[in-house]
């Protein structure tokens, strides 16, 4: 089970959650084994549905029977928030927000604060042998270096399983941002944990620095423009990927910048040709990934362009 696919497949049934108990049940169930596992492992994407020892191939890296695939992406740790989040607000219930969700947000506020150091103090690493350059790390699975303590903190891969070329993915940052507000708003109202709501307030306000002082590039077409990954030191990936989080994806998730034209040059730049995964054809036109065959647009990505 993929933290992030599961989030986002029931996320539709929260609407029906608020009439149907039962539907509810359902979801508080996914959230509860969410955070379950969270406590085994927070650098990992996907779970067995026991400690079975199946895992997707065998890598470099520290695992577990419980751990299907290893590959530490930053939405892996948003989305069991958002979703726990989303539950409350919509049908009232609060049985999600038990020790292990209570444990599993101090580990998510330690791994996030951790990666702001990822050159010296990350115990993370990812190999996986004679694959594609897109399925490990570089440097022995340490990932491309970057700047340590800008604020925004690091991801080994993508949404779309992919490494990242530059180990600060901005829009993963951004629904960072967003879900740690979230947390703020849950320790302070039903935890009562005022320590960890302020942790996750400090947190928050250090990301979103980063971002709006590192993540934006300037581009002669364009202008001023959110890049989709960043080194710290000055180098840029720009593009954007189908997979949400993206930056075509801010407004659904709730970002804010501080300055709205940038957010403005960056949907313009991401759709249009200038986006390396922007195709168009003669029935369509949209974002597509560099997980599939070039010209394959997303359905994901036509809905957040909606």
């Amino acid at each position: 089970m993929w933290l992030r696919d599961s989030s986002a497949q029931l996320r539709p049934y929260l609407i029906a959650a608020r009439d149907e108990p039962e539907i509810a049940k359902l979801l508080i169930g996914l959230s509860k084994r969410q955070f379950k596992y969270l406590q085994i492992d927070p650098y990992a994407n996907a779970f067995n549905e026991e400690d079975n020892g199946n895992c997707w191939e065998k890598d470099d890296t520290k695992k577990n029977g419980w751990v299907w695939e290893r590959k530490y992406e930053v939405d892996s740790l948003c989305y069991p928030l958002q979703f726990a989040y989303l539950i409350w607000k919509n049908t009232g219930h609060t049985q999600q927000f038990d020790k292990a969700f209570h444990e599993g947000a101090k580990k998510i506020i330690k791994v996030f604060s951790t990666e702001q150091y990822h050159e010296e103090k990350s115990p993370y690493h990812f190999v996986r042998k004679n694959t594609y350059f897109t399925d490990t790390l570089s440097r022995n699975g340490k990932g491309a270096l970057v700047k340590s303590g800008i604020g925004m903190t690091w991801s080994g891969f993508r949404p779309s399983d992919d490494a990242c070329a530059y180990g600060y993915l901005v829009p993963s940052n951004m629904f960072a941002v967003v879900v740690l507000r979230y947390l703020e708003e849950i320790a302070g109202d039903i935890l009562h944990d005022f320590k960890l709501k302020k942790d996750a307030e400090t947190l928050r306000k250090q990301i979103y620095e980063g971002i709006e002082s590192y993540g934006i590039t300037k581009t002669e077409e364009f202008g001023d423009v959110y890049a989709y990954e960043t080194d710290g030191y000055g180098q840029y990936h720009l593009m954007d990927d189908a997979n949400v989080p993206s930056l075509l994806s801010m407004t659904y998730l709730g970002y804010q910048g501080k300055n709205k034209e940038v957010a403005e040059h960056t949907r313009r730049f991401i759709l249009s040709e200038g986006n390396p995964y922007y195709y168009e054809g003669r029935k369509a036109a949209g974002i597509g990934s560099s997980h599939t065959p070039t010209k394959y647009i997303w359905h994901i990505a036509l809905a957040m362009e909606v």
